[in-house]
């Protein structure tokens, strides 16, 4: 807490078991952090020291950050339980793009980003942990990995090493917007589209062309039971339709070609972004049928009243008596209030 009572955040890494390769990781993330200082959208570092340790040991690296209230994991398991609010995940989907935007706009690629990488300060979400965070190569769109990296939920088709070792790792630009696209699948959902699957199925079905990604048309809230092991309990009377403009997003997102991937400028124009409560728009709007002027829709509550007025008049006695000309000019002024109702 420093003087004005404003609370931050102290990131403490031990040294002594740090390598070299994974001590110029941190640096690499201490110039990034200075790199992005001031942007709203990236978590600010205050200041950062290495702390000796005694007798010649390596100590600690010391990081003084931005403080955030919750992180985006926790919030997205909060969530889960109510039923799909679309303002909600616009507003944390444009943030969450804007972070990912700044990074690739000063050529890095952050490859594993996940919901536990962005935190909520003031109301305002940020990214965070560039642990593995690299540097585009030679401005170009792809770097090279000899390792496995990121987190299996997350992990985008380019990333997952084949078994036989022959092909090196291309972790472009393309490969974080597969992973947005997973954590707006969570958003929508209540979960990654992998999940359900096995650690070892995953690493299978993530590149796999023939594996289809499942994008139901309703959402289903969840809650977790008491019982350890017991699946999550569906809310079915909490589903709600999810537009085919969400949809949509989530499959070019989705897309095992890095090639056919959406790219985040594209997803920041997408319109859907900008709702408010009450107004969502759909680029599908539903037509009003062309009707003549004797001609009008009716729903189940006038069409029961207008049996039920059939069946009454059918019971008078001089009912009889209406002539076909009548009951046609009775039908047509039945359908001409009905018209002023709608």
């Amino acid at each position: 807490m420093n003087n004005a009572n404003e609370i931050y955040a102290i990131k403490r890494v031990s040294l002594d078991k740090t390598d070299a390769e994974t001590m110029s990781g941190y640096m690499n993330e201490i110039a990034l952090l200075k790199r992005l200082n001031g942007n709203g959208r990236i978590i600010r570092l205050v200041d950062s020291e290495v702390k000796p340790g005694p007798g010649g040991t390596k100590g600690h690296l010391m990081l003084v950050m931005e403080c955030g209230e919750i992180d985006f994991a926790r919030l997205l398991q909060d969530q889960q339980k109510e039923p799909l609010n679309l303002v909600w995940v616009a507003y944390y989907w444009q943030q969450m793009l804007q972070a990912v935007h700044v990074i690739h706009e000063e050529k890095i690629v952050h490859s594993d980003l996940k919901p536990a990488n962005f935190v909520l300060v003031r109301g305002q979400l940020k990214l965070i942990d560039f642990g593995i965070a690299n540097a585009i190569a030679n401005d170009t769109t792809n770097i090279q990995r000899d390792h496995q990296i990121g987190t299996v939920n997350y992990m985008s088709p380019e990333a997952i090493e084949l078994p036989d070792g022959m092909r090196r790792l291309k972790v472009g630009r393309p490969s974080d917007v597969w992973s947005l696209g997973c954590i707006l699948y969570q958003m929508v959902y209540g979960h990654p589209p992998f999940q359900h699957l096995s650690v070892y199925q995953k690493m299978k079905a993530i590149p796999d062309t023939a594996y289809a990604i499942e994008f139901p048309e309703h959402a289903t809230p969840t809650v977790r039971s008491g019982t350890s092991g017991s699946p999550p309990k569906k809310l079915d009377h909490l589903k709600r339709r999810v537009p085919a403009y969400v949809i949509a997003c989530m499959k070019k997102c989705l897309s095992r070609n890095p090639k056919e991937r959406v790219t985040i400028p594209e997803l920041l124009e997408q319109e859907w972004l900008g709702i408010k409560e009450g107004e969502l728009p759909s680029p599908e709007p539903t037509r009003k049928p062309e009707l003549a002027e004797d001609e009008t829709i009716i729903n189940p509550y006038y069409m029961r009243q207008l049996l039920q007025y059939g069946i009454r008049l059918g019971q008078q006695q001089n009912s009889a008596d209406l002539s076909p000309e009548d009951l046609l000019r009775e039908a047509t002024r039945l359908v001409a209030e009905l018209k002023s109702i709608a």
